[in-house]
């Protein structure tokens, strides 16, 4: 348990531009596909069952959460992208959104992505790794539900990330994960911690 991102709090939900918090403070956010356990991810990182609501339905997160802690930092969960069930209209809307928050926002520090180590860096991952690449804003992958592959596979599959990562001469750190048993969390927390600093 982590005493510092335990203390986080809900503090407010964002649809528009319009209705986000004044840009004060560091932010990291954390993205990645519907059904990636992004939320879960924030809930275990946290040590709380539901900071971030989780859902057995992908693409419940339709708004910019964020979560405060303590010093004034916040941690921001993106809208889930790729899987929701959602006119077409509204998921051109929410990504125009969601853009716009990581391209201009002046108080973000760092990005999680969230993807199921059985299907890593899809076209939306390689999407928002592009944005944050334009952005030369910090990256850091978590390969979520490790829990699902033994450990041979879930190592050759980290290897297989690092090395597409490296072709594409993208800084970003990679690691294993696992929301359900908390596998990797200490080495998540030290990647937190260091763009908190």
């Amino acid at each position: 348990m982590n005493a510092y991102f335990q203390q986080a709090t809900f503090t407010q939900s964002a649809t528009t531009g319009r209705t986000l918090p004044p840009e004060t403070g560091v932010e990291i956010a954390f993205a990645g596909r519907s059904n990636s356990g992004k939320s879960s991810t924030i809930n275990r990182v946290c040590s709380q069952k539901s900071l971030a609501r989780t859902s057995k339905t992908p693409g419940r997160t339709q708004l910019i959460n964020f979560f405060a802690l303590p010093d004034g930092a916040q941690l921001v969960d993106l809208p889930g992208y790729g899987y929701a069930k959602v006119p077409e209209a509204v998921k051109l809307q929410w990504q125009q959104f969601i853009e716009a928050y990581l391209v201009e926002r002046t108080t973000l520090k760092g990005l999680i992505i969230v993807m199921d180590i059985r299907h890593p860096l899809t076209a939306f991952d390689q999407a928002l790794l592009d944005w944050a690449e334009q952005r030369d804003l910090a990256t850091h992958i978590v390969l979520n539900k490790a829990d699902k592959l033994k450990r041979g596979p879930g190592k050759a599959t980290l290897l297989q990330v690092q090395k597409a990562l490296q072709q594409r001469q993208l800084v970003t750190s990679v690691q294993l994960f696992s929301a359900h048993n908390g596998v990797g969390l200490d080495e998540l927390w030290g990647q937190l911690t260091h763009w908190l600093a």
